[in-house]
């Protein structure tokens, strides 16, 4: 394992600690991509995890040998960790994690008090990806899409090369979820941003369009690429996230500082 993909998690303190956050990072990425996020919820009390997904945070050839169930499951099973020790729990999710709280969503009701989701990717208008099922058996890696960041010196140390493998297995994902996107009912606080060189503006239409969810809002980010988590918007996503968890859940605000 890479140093920087190290696993954060908070058991939550004070007021604050009946609220439970999972936080899930995207394709190719790691922890390192929500770990600022993470740590500004647990400065405030909340209790947090950010795992690691199977094959992230190694290598990419690693990654060739997982596939969104090995994703989903790990996530489920910090899920059923959390609902034991918090009376409350919220998913945040990036990009592909985005599209996995999604299904946790879907799977799990009213186990879940809310989501915020940052760039999720739920489909591509990539019309090459049509060829995936026969590419992924003959070429095991594209070049790699990391750092789509717009602040300098940012990086979210993803991977250089896309597994093609595990690429086909995130378009099985991407399905399975929109199939079922009617049965996310729970608030959703949506960021986008307005340059994203990885994830077309069609993603973020289909979840608002397809969701049940009466509390919604988007939150368009005019000075971040994909990776925003990590980019120019990221105090903005912090404390309007804060805000949004404060609400849903009557939580005590947080310390201007945290």
């Amino acid at each position: 394992m890479q140093a920087h993909a190290e696993e954060f998690r908070s058991p939550g303190a004070g007021e604050n600690a009946a609220v439970g956050v999972l936080l899930s990072h995207g394709f190719t990425g790691s922890p390192v991509s929500m770990r600022p996020f993470g740590e500004h919820l647990a400065a405030q009390g909340y209790g947090v995890a950010i795992p690691r997904l199977p094959g992230h945070g190694t290598n990419w050839q690693e990654m060739n040998t997982t596939g969104w169930p090995d994703w989903y499951a790990v996530l489920d099973n910090e899920l059923t960790r959390l609902r034991k020790e918090h009376d409350q729990v919220f998913l945040v999710g990036l990009s592909m994690g985005g599209c996995l709280v999604l299904r946790l969503a879907e799977q799990h009701g009213a186990d879940i008090s809310g989501l915020v989701l940052i760039n999720p990717s739920v489909r591509t208008d990539d019309k090459r990806l049509v060829l995936l099922p026969v590419l992924s058996r003959l070429v095991p890696s594209f070049p790699g899409i990391a750092n789509d960041i717009k602040k300098p010196g940012a990086n979210e140390h993803a991977y250089d090369r896309m597994p093609l493998r595990a690429l086909h297995s995130l378009s099985q994902l991407w399905k399975v979820t929109r199939d079922d996107l009617a049965k996310v009912t729970q608030p959703v606080l949506l960021f986008r941003s307005t340059v994203d060189h990885v994830v077309e503006p069609s993603s973020g239409r289909t979840v608002l369009s397809s969701i049940s969810s009466r509390d919604v809002t988007e939150t368009l980010l005019e000075d971040s690429y994909h990776v925003a988590t990590l980019d120019n918007d990221a105090p903005r996503i912090f404390a309007d996230s804060a805000a949004f968890i404060q609400r849903l859940s009557g939580s005590v605000s947080g310390r201007d500082d945290a």
